[in-house]
């Protein structure tokens, strides 16, 4: 591994005082992502290692980093195909990557890519590495799908079975529930209820109604859309499909400006009849993958990058994973900015992750409650986010949602948005499985 002896030179910046510092600076050098698409359409002959590759691929490509230069590899996911266990490593081989560079796999539901990120972050700090490829990947397409318990206990006693009619007995117990999958299930393991029945609960505990999710699902459709055809969503890269009818998709496909009329005609997708939760105001099952390229300052300045943002802080979280499953941001949040030093003025980019519409808007509530703040976070109210800093690309209800992708899809565009609108501190928030969530704090470079 490349260690530089030289100092700091004068030309870096540093951070305001606001913002503590220890260890080196990290910068994002740059971020790629193959378009996000329904799953089903695009990608459906492909492997979740194949997008992962592509995103590998694509990142090297753009930053023209060389190889002998990259210390390690970090990939998130969450349903994991079993002959790719460690999809990063696959992937980086598939992509070009030399074996010598180590590859693992983190995975955390939701915010699987943003520990991707924090990972090459302590790299970074500790000394362990100058530059570390960070990304994630999730493919919805085609689930691994298990036998239930019992055919697969009496296959695997068929391997010892001797006698015929011990085997005749174990063929007959696998025939009986050959029929019988276990189908995955978007659920919680400690509740067994779906994450879209704790959303529903979740925007009835805020008073989110039904109108004004279905308004901010048309607001993210409406912003992504405005930004896809103003040639903002820069991160993405296209991903060329080979086989009797070659094509190359370049743009993310689940992006639809519907009316209010037709979101009002949705029925209830989980708490039936009475529930506010749809498919147009919930995140749609996505296939797509993401990599960035993170530095210490010194080593990018000293290659000749010039760096994105600073990586500033972050904070994980968890709480209640049932009455409070999504509620995460609204924890993160608060906790993020009080170790920065920072209020909420401060900040001029909110990214956050769009689960559903309500998940959002009940955290936005949450956040601006005296009562929430005092009994669960023993704090005076934070106060209510600014909706024109919020999600101003979109988000996940109409970019789409590949779980173990999309935490590198908010720090692209908080990173992107910083230089575009002039701001200097970005809050990146995103909740997950298992009532966990993130904060990350962004920093635009040389504000």
């Amino acid at each position: 591994m490349l260690r530089l002896s030289f100092p700091l030179q004068e030309s870096i910046r540093h951070a305001s005082n606001a913002v503590k510092r220890v260890g080196p600076n990290v910068v994002l050098v740059d971020a790629v992502r193959t378009p996000f698409c329904l799953a089903g359409t695009a990608y459906k002959d492909l492997m979740a290692v194949d997008l992962q590759k592509e995103a590998l691929r694509a990142l090297v490509r753009r930053t023209q980093i060389p190889y002998e230069k990259i210390d390690h590899v970090i990939c998130g996911t969450v349903i994991q195909e079993p002959r790719t266990s460690n999809i990063a490593r696959e992937a980086a081989l598939l992509a070009g990557f030399p074996d010598k560079i180590p590859c693992n796999t983190v995975t955390l539901a939701c915010i699987s890519s943003n520990v991707a990120v924090t990972d090459a972050i302590g790299m970074l700090k500790s000394g362990y590495a100058n530059a570390v490829v960070a990304g994630g990947v999730e493919f919805m397409s085609d689930v691994p799908i298990r036998y239930n318990r019992k055919a697969r206990k009496a296959m695997l006693g068929m391997q010892k079975a001797k006698a015929a009619g011990e085997k005749l007995k174990i063929f007959g117990e696998i025939a009986k529930n050959l029929l019988s999958p276990e189908l995955p299930a978007i659920a919680e393991f400690s509740s067994g209820e779906t994450m879209g029945h704790s959303a529903d609960r979740l925007a009835a505990a805020f008073n989110v109604s039904r109108k004004e999710q279905d308004d901010f699902a048309l607001r993210s459709h409406t912003l992504a859309q405005k930004a896809a055809s103003g040639g903002k969503l820069t991160d993405i890269e296209p991903v060329f499909l080979e086989g009797k009818k070659p094509k190359t998709v370049k743009a993310d496909n689940g992006i639809r400006v519907s009316t209010p009329e037709k979101l009002t005609s949705l029925k209830p997708a989980f708490v039936k009849p009475h529930g506010t939760i749809t498919a147009a105001n919930a995140s749609f099952l996505t296939d797509g993958a993401s990599a960035c390229l993170v530095m210490t300052e010194e080593f990018a300045l000293a290659n000749g990058y010039k760096p994105k943002a600073y990586l500033r802080e972050y904070q994980f979280v968890s709480q209640d994973p049932k009455d409070q499953l999504l509620l995460s941001p609204a924890y993160a949040i608060p906790r993020l900015l009080d170790k920065a030093g920072l209020n909420v003025k401060d900040v001029s980019v909110f990214e956050i992750h769009e689960a559903f519409a309500g998940q959002v808007l009940a955290n936005l509530n949450a956040l601006d409650s005296e009562h929430f703040c005092q009994k669960w976070m023993k704090r005076s109210r934070v106060g209510r986010l600014d909706m024109d800093k919020l999600n101003k690309w979109g988000g996940s209800l109409s970019i789409g949602h590949p779980f173990g992708a999309t935490g590198v899809r908010l720090l692209a565009h908080t990173a992107a948005r910083l230089k575009e609108e002039g701001g200097q501190y970005g809050v990146i928030a995103a909740c997950a499985a298992g009532g966990h969530g993130v904060g990350m704090l962004v920093e635009a470079y040389g504000k």
